[in-house]
């Protein structure tokens, strides 16, 4: 369990706060590529670590991120006419361009210089990999851009989604983690879901409901590897990637493109939940780029307009009661991605961690709390760079062996869980 004011600690991040800092050392997912998509275009709300902003492209496709208020009056910029390299406020007409610098007081003599003494806070951001990305932090210690697998692969071997989440980002993080649920909560969807079926791997999850978890410190956070009894008296091992402080990468099954998350805080009440499928060594199907629009595998349906999933708290989950009893889902909730998100935001939108009774299968979640407390104290007392914000922390990736039982998983898969350009992840 974590006690209370631990809690408080790694689930508040808005600016000043410590586990704040922490998020603002990293570059983190801000937008779609497809929510700027032309120059001019309308600008966008962008809530992240408790900060409100707003990104646009400009005539000349330059990004900004900057403060979503005017430093007049405070009117929102939303409503602002994205035009001529910079953002018009409609009030009054102040303009802003791309780095957050006044450029046009209307109302004020050009000769004055008054337009050169107002600057909004504003943030960088860079596409990469179909993804925005921005860094919040001091632009000093500013790190190499992101260099995940995912956003190097060639754009149609590669695909993105995102969707709110109506729970605090160490909850869904925490379910990221948590391999031993498979075998119950998804179980009804691993033969019948386009992105999972056919897997060898299926077999083991739900033959084998209680596996046996070690959990290593990496680099950059943790492998933490699940193991179940295959046949032969060998073990089926799910190596699970969490690289600080939100990353995590699922292992994949068969020749399925492999997927994973990004958790990043909206405010201390919600988060992004960012979905990834790649294959590292061939493009995606038509039929894989379709069942993932629509909403299978790690990926949701859209209240129209929104990112809001259609099957959301308001109508719980759609929950289908009939459905439940017969096993078709083990929840009665469809989709993979619903089910963890319905659960997670059961606990309420921060959950009381020191009620809770933790077990073996537990002990990736004990020791990410733990990880993620000692890095935040690092920063705090010694300004340590955390881990994952050096580039090489992130070529990883997950994996899924069958090994005989007297190799240690961390031996035997070594070179799997690193990435090798043009060979496939390591499945079952």
């Amino acid at each position: 369990m974590l006690k209370k004011e631990q809690n408080d600690l790694l689930t508040q991040t808005g600016p000043g706060t410590p586990a704040g800092r922490l998020f603002r050392s990293y570059w983190i997912p801000a937008l779609l590529a497809s929510e700027l998509a032309d120059n001019d275009c309308p600008p966008v709300r962008v809530k992240l670590l408790s900060e409100r902003l707003l990104a646009f492209r400009d005539s000349q496709g330059r990004l900004g991120l900057i403060d979503e208020f005017c430093a007049h009056r405070g009117v929102s910029l939303w409503f602002g006419r994205n035009e001529q390299n910079g953002l018009r406020c409609p009030y009054h007409g102040w303009k802003y361009d791309h780095t957050g610098q006044c450029v046009e007081v209307p109302s004020e003599p050009v000769e004055s210089g008054f337009c050169n003494k107002i600057k909004l806070k504003s943030y960088p951001l860079v596409e990469r990999g179909g993804v925005l990305w921005t860094y919040m932090g001091p632009p000093d210690k500013q790190p190499p851009l992101p260099e995940w697998e995912f956003v190097l692969v060639p754009s149609e071997q590669s695909f993105m989604s995102k969707r709110i989440q109506e729970s605090n980002w160490l909850q869904a993080l925490e379910g990221g983690i948590d391999s031993s649920h498979v075998s119950f909560l998804h179980r009804g969807d691993l033969d019948s879901d386009p992105l999972f079926r056919g897997a060898k791997a299926n077999q083991y999850n739900l033959r084998d409901s209680r596996p046996v978890f070690e959990v290593v410190e990496s680099a950059g956070g943790l492998y933490i590897g699940a193991r179940r009894d295959a046949e032969n008296g060998n073990y089926y091992w799910r190596i699970t990637q969490w690289v600080m402080p939100a990353f995590t990468m699922i292992p994949p099954r068969g020749n399925h493109p492999v997927h994973g998350h990004f958790w990043v805080p909206i405010d201390d009440e919600n988060c992004w939940t960012w979905s990834f499928d790649y294959h590292p060594t061939r493009p995606l199907s038509q039929d894989e780029l379709r069942a993932m629009r629509e909403g299978k595998g790690i990926h949701v349906k859209y209240l129209p307009g929104t990112f809001r999933p259609f099957a959301n708290k308001d109508n719980d989950y759609l929950i289908d009661r009939a459905a439940q009893k017969s096993g078709r889902t083990f929840s009665g909730v469809e989709g993979i991605a619903m089910q963890d998100a319905s659960l997670q935001e059961s606990m309420g939108p921060v959950v009381d961690r020191m009620k809770e009774n933790l077990v073996s299968t537990d002990n990736g979640i004990i020791m990410a709390r733990h990880r993620l407390l000692r890095a935040v104290k690092a920063l705090m007392d010694k300004d340590a760079v955390p881990p994952g914000v050096d580039i090489a922390h992130q070529k990883v990736r997950s994996a899924a062996v069958v090994l005989p039982p007297d190799q240690p998983f961390m031996d035997a898969a070594k070179e799997a869980l690193a990435v090798r350009v043009g060979i496939a992840h390591a499945s079952v």
